[in-house]
């Protein structure tokens, strides 16, 4: 697994959800929230828990995300709420018996879930939460290391460009994943975009993914063509010498990096070397004084004795 990346196990309270949704024009789209997930690392454990006999609708969509479906009574037959129940066992057996497993995403709103939260936590997890904005605890939102709101998946980026009609279709969502990955990695902070890094989320996002099914032999020559279109800006590691990319999308608007980069170091050095002559000038005018104050008493006492002498 490459550096850095984190290793998932998604939980999703299914009954809690649908509460959010009567109502509502749109459905629940589990694909928006997988999108998201993947952005945060590798998803390996995928499980949704409900009464499925009320939620048939939505049981094709999950199960074509590769969603396990936990069946939970209903909650008149045990008078209690084994979804939550079934839930917090089985993410505890994780945390316990799975030590690869480093983040935990409850999809979920239910203040129930936030002693569960703070027990992964004290096990060293990380812990995301993901619910609908309207039926989202405030206890359960503050005790995440980070929520997302159902609401915010899916928007359009500010950063990604518009990709010119006169594309092919193909080469239109090679770059729509390319960009759509780096845009993902901003979204985690990753300030130095690493190639290896960039292809990596591809490849989550999308596992069917391979440069050469577009006729490119390496992901370099992709990034390259890329460049060429305008659509990012690369540099080379000094070390590593394999590509960052610097910019894309809307930052290509402003200075290049390199430029940039360039100016500052210049101004940097003017300034060391401005800095550097006012030390020497005071210090050559230090010694003078000092030299002068040096000789004048060097040389009274030797005028004196003289004196006395005469």
């Amino acid at each position: 697994m490459p550096d850095g990346a984190r290793s998932l196990a998604v939980f999703i309270d299914f009954e809690n959800l649908a509460l959010g949704f009567p109502g509502r024009r749109d459905r629940f789209d589990i694909t928006r929230v997988l999108e998201r997930m993947v952005e945060k690392g590798k998803i390996v454990v995928k499980k949704a828990y409900a009464d499925w006999n009320r939620f048939v609708d939505y049981t094709k969509s999950l199960h074509e995300a590769a969603i396990e479906l936990i069946e939970i009574p209903r909650r008149a037959q045990t008078g209690k709420n084994s979804a939550d129940i079934r839930l917090c066992v089985d993410a505890m057996d994780l945390a316990y018996s799975k030590e690869h497993i480093d983040t935990f995403a409850i999809v979920s709103g239910d203040s129930d879930f936030s002693p569960l939260v703070s027990k992964l936590k004290e096990l060293g997890k990380h812990v995301i939460g993901l619910g609908m904005q309207d039926s989202t605890s405030d206890l359960l939102r503050d005790n995440c290391d980070e929520f997302i709101y159902y609401e915010d998946l899916g928007q359009k980026q500010t950063l990604a460009p518009a990709l010119p009609a006169t594309f092919p279709e193909a080469k239109r969502k090679l770059y729509a994943l390319l960009l759509d990955s780096l845009l993902a990695l901003r979204r985690e902070n990753k300030e130095v975009l690493w190639s290896s890094m960039v292809k990596d989320t591809m490849k989550r996002k999308k596992p069917s993914f391979n440069e050469t099914y577009y006729g490119y032999k390496t992901f370099s020559e992709l990034l390259e063509d890329a460049q060429r279109e305008g659509l990012v800006e690369l540099d080379t590691d000094k070390r590593s010498r394999t590509y960052v990319v610097t910019r894309f999308g809307d930052e290509m608007k402003g200075e290049p990096a390199k430029a940039a980069a360039a100016k500052d170091a210049k101004g940097r050095r003017r300034r060391r070397s401005s800095g550097r002559r006012r030390t020497a000038d005071g210090n050559g005018a230090g010694r003078s004084a000092s030299d002068t104050a040096d000789t004048t008493d060097s040389h009274s006492p030797r005028g004196e004795r003289s004196e006395e002498g005469e």
